[in-house]
């Protein structure tokens, strides 16, 4: 079994250019997988030591006037019975421009089930509540104090001019989080006897007590919900990536195995059991998968570091969820990128590995077996996209008749049936197509020849090209969402920015703050927002669920600007309607309940009841939660919810710098307080930007690994094409009309490969918009179109063919004449 194993092995030291293109399509394919399932692995781990924090799993007490509570109000609450514990939260940044979030507690008086309430041994706990007190953190977040995680007992480091309490690792903290003593927490912060808020366990209260507004924590939606659709789509752009990959790997092997078939006629006839023979080829391709995915492995690993900090990023924009900025991988993770990589390596290998099988010893020996074979193969490939079509469109059938906001597993199943049917589909299009040119070519003997030779390659290339198919469709099908994305995310700032300075004043000062703004001779108009939470009811779809209340000021600055989907009587009536008191539901709440205007809709907050008529729908992208909209007077009287930023529209001829220089003599208002509109749609834009970063960069290796793919066909084959080449050179065709063969030949199957991407990136753009991101994030995108995109996916699909082809084509061109002449002889 050793001396046949390594015949079967010494095929890759004759033709190390296959050996290399195998490895190269199980690399990048593990790495980009791998790469993907680290970054998901490490933010998971945050989302987890997140939401053992106690705060997620609490009720919350804050002041419905918007004031700070203080310690008083604390003590009050626990004189009288109640069971709540304080909490003060503040940042401070490190010298590396890390935000640190600074968590204050009282390990004594909060719930037995939270994070801290145990404490451990006495000793730690009178480590904890005495000075010097402790600050406990993750190992993560000791490289934005400058701090060796051997050094980190006891070590007490300045951040923000400001000495830390000694530190005391804490792994089931979040990342960038410090937690110490409430009374640590306050000397640090310098905020005297004010608290962030109050919590208590989750139901210990029937309602919240005078002057304070209760949270439950069932409205407290945890990170990992928010952020499950984002690696999602995540997973499936690795999983396209590793399919693609894949593709390298099934040619590679295919050609490898028929290049072998003399080899495995001999052995057969040296008395080898075909069922060995298949057995140690087996062999052969685990071993050479565990090299491959080890090596995409580690690289995936480098690639994740390179990624996670964009990833982090977008995830802190969107969702405010803290991921670490170092890895933090489980055992499994290396286990599962191992498993998965030798599985698509045996998927792939599984069809070569079947045929070897069923061919006799005779047949065996026929080098162009398989390429005979190749029309039985175009005829069940055509079956096989058939029935990837039909289950699309039951897929298709079962969505519709889902509730709204469902099936994002199914969604991106009907993109796969749609992508797989399509490049099932692209082999026998490409055959019909070359068939009927060689007909139309009958006069024309070279031309005849290119087409004739290329649909002898076709059995070659087909795996290349169905990648190549796939890789440009999903490329502008992601590029024409994101540009779409881009433009309505952009317009719908413009629309509802109408203000040129917002301004979040001080709760205290509100009132004061909103009197003298008022009287200033440069505000034209002050639009005055509101936030609070309630519970909606009784909508007759739905059972009840946590609803945003946000309020709006209906002024002649934001009516005519601020979009609406649907209506029931017009733009006028509806927003006569809301100044009477009715209600905008967003996107979202209007696809999961299935409100539509004119539904009635049942609120229930600071212990009352209010049932309100839906007068409009309006967007409100990027937003995870259901929101319902007030006029914000209504929403101050009727839900005494606390004050808010102020939008200050000036006059024309308005002097903003002296306005803002007021401000900041008479209530020192800064730059985090005070921005104008052009620093707000500035920071929108930079969120967006840093959103879809992986994505693009996702979809650019994807393409690239497809480019891999054509390549490596093309070389795998170049020593044969030399010997199909040699004989016409002989008869006289210059060298250069041969290279220039070759180029046209790839490129015009390169360019039908992309016309036939066009129409399928434009379906996927569609199955994005109008299905996955509905069920993932619950909110429609409007179909964005652009030409610009089309085109350059076309180009994108000949020049890659073509620097594919310039390998190839260059050792054609400077081959000696001697060696052509002895590619004639042995053909």
């Amino acid at each position: 079994m050793l001396t046949t194993l390594a015949t079967l092995l010494s095929h890759y030291r004759r033709h190390p250019g296959q050996l290399a293109m195998l490895l190269l399509g199980l690399w990048v394919a593990s790495a980009l997988w791998s790469s993907v399932q680290a970054i998901n692995a490490s933010a998971r781990d945050s989302y987890a030591r997140a939401e053992a924090l106690f705060s997620t799993g609490m009720d919350r007490l804050e002041r419905r006037d918007g004031a700070p509570l203080t310690r008083d109000d604390f003590l009050a609450l626990r004189r009288a019975g109640l069971p709540v514990s304080p909490l003060l939260e503040g940042q401070l940044e490190a010298a590396d421009g890390t935000r640190l979030t600074v968590i204050g507690i009282d390990p004594l008086t909060l719930p037995g089930d939270s994070a801290f309430a145990a404490a451990g041994s006495t000793g730690e706990l009178t480590d904890f509540l005495t000075p010097p007190w402790q600050t406990r953190l993750a190992p993560d977040t000791l490289p934005a104090l400058g701090v060796a995680a051997r050094d980190a007992a006891g070590a007490t480091p300045v951040l923000d001019g400001r000495r830390l309490p000694p530190l005391a690792l804490a792994p089931a903290l979040p990342p960038d989080t410090l937690v110490m003593d409430i009374a640590a927490a306050a000397a640090l912060l310098d905020t005297g006897e004010t608290l962030t808020r109050l919590v208590t366990a989750a139901g210990a209260l029937a309602e919240a007590p005078d002057g304070l507004a209760l949270t439950r924590a069932t409205t407290l939606v945890s990170p990992g919900q928010l952020t499950e659709s984002f690696h999602l789509n995540l997973t499936a752009m690795a999983l396209l990536a590793l399919v693609v990959g894949l593709f390298i790997v099934q040619a590679a092997l295919g050609l490898a195995l028929e290049q072998r078939l003399g080899m495995l006629r001999t052995l057969r006839a040296l008395g080898v059991p075909g069922r060995r023979l298949v057995g140690l080829l087996l062999l052969e391709l685990v071993l050479l998968g565990l090299v491959g995915a080890l090596a995409g492995i580690v690289s995936g690993v480098w690639l994740a570091r390179a990624l996670l900090p964009d990833v982090a990023a977008t995830l802190d924009s969107l969702y405010g969820a803290g991921v670490a900025a170092e890895l933090q991988l489980p055992w499994h993770y290396w286990l599962g990128g191992l498993a998965v990589t030798l599985g698509g390596l045996l998927l792939a290998g599984s069809g070569v590995l079947w045929r070897a099988a069923r061919l006799g010893v005779l047949g065996l020996g026929q080098a162009q077996a398989w390429r005979t074979a190749f029309h039985r193969q175009l005829r069940l490939m055509a079956a096989a996209g058939a029935a990837c079509a039909l289950a699309g469109l039951a897929l298709w059938a079962w969505l519709v008749r889902q509730p709204p906001a469902e099936g994002l597993l199914a969604g991106f199943g009907l993109m796969a049936m749609l992508l797989l049917a399509s490049a099932l589909w692209l082999p026998p299009l490409l055959a019909l197509g070359l068939a009927g040119l060689a007909r139309l070519a009958r006069r024309r003997a070279l031309l005849q020849w290119g087409l004739a030779d290329l649909q002898l390659q076709l059995p070659r290339l087909a795996l290349a090209m169905m990648a190549l198919l796939i890789a440009l469709s999903a490329n502008l099908g992601v590029s024409s969402m994101v540009g779409g994305f881009r433009l309505t995310f952009l317009d719908w700032l413009d629309q509802r920015l109408v203000a040129d300075l917002y301004l979040r004043p001080p709760a205290e000062r509100y009132d004061e703050i909103h009197a003298w703004l008022a009287d200033r001779p440069e505000v034209d108009e002050l639009l005055a927002t509101r936030r609070a939470e309630a519970t909606l009811r009784d909508t007759g779809h739905d059972a009840p669920r946590p609803v945003g209340l946000y309020g709006i000021t209906p002024g002649e600055r934001l009516v005519p600007s601020w979009p609406l989907l649907a209506t029931r009587e017009g733009r006028e009536a509806a927003w006569q309607a809301f100044r009477e008191g009715g209600a905008f539901i967003n996107e979202q709440l209007a696809i999961a309940t299935g409100l539509a205007p004119g539904d009635r809709i049942t609120l229930d907050a600071t212990g009352r009841r209010e049932t309100l008529t839906v007068a409009a729908i309006y967007p409100d992208y990027g937003n995870p939660k259901g929101e319902v909209l007030l006029a914000t007077p209504r929403l101050a009287e009727h839900y005494r919810a606390p004050p808010g930023s102020v939008g200050i529209a000036l006059h024309a001829d308005a002097d903003e710098a002296t306005l803002r220089g007021a401000l900041t003599a008479r209530f020192g208002a800064d730059s985090d307080t005070l921005l104008d509109q052009r620093e707000v749609k500035r920071l929108s834009t930079a969120i967006f930007e840093r959103t879809f970063t992986i994505t693009r960069a996702l979809s650019t290796l994807t393409l690239a690994v497809a480019a891999l793919a054509l390549l490596a066909s093309l070389l795998a084959q170049a020593r044969e094409r030399r010997r199909q080449l040699a004989p016409l050179w002989a008869l006289g065709v210059p060298r250069r009309r041969l290279v220039g063969s070759q180029l046209a030949q790839l490129g015009g199957a390169a360019l039908a490969t992309g016309l036939l991407a066009v129409p399928l990136g434009i379906a996927v753009t569609a199955g994005l918009v109008k299905v996955v991101n509905v069920a993932a994030f619950g909110w429609r995108l409007p179909l964005s179109l652009f030409p610009g995109e089309i085109l350059l996916t076309l180009a994108t699909a000949v020049a890659v063919a073509l620097l594919a082809t310039v390998l190839p084509a260059l050792a054609l061109w400077r081959i000696p004449p001697r060696a052509l002449l002895a590619e004639e002889e042995t053909t």
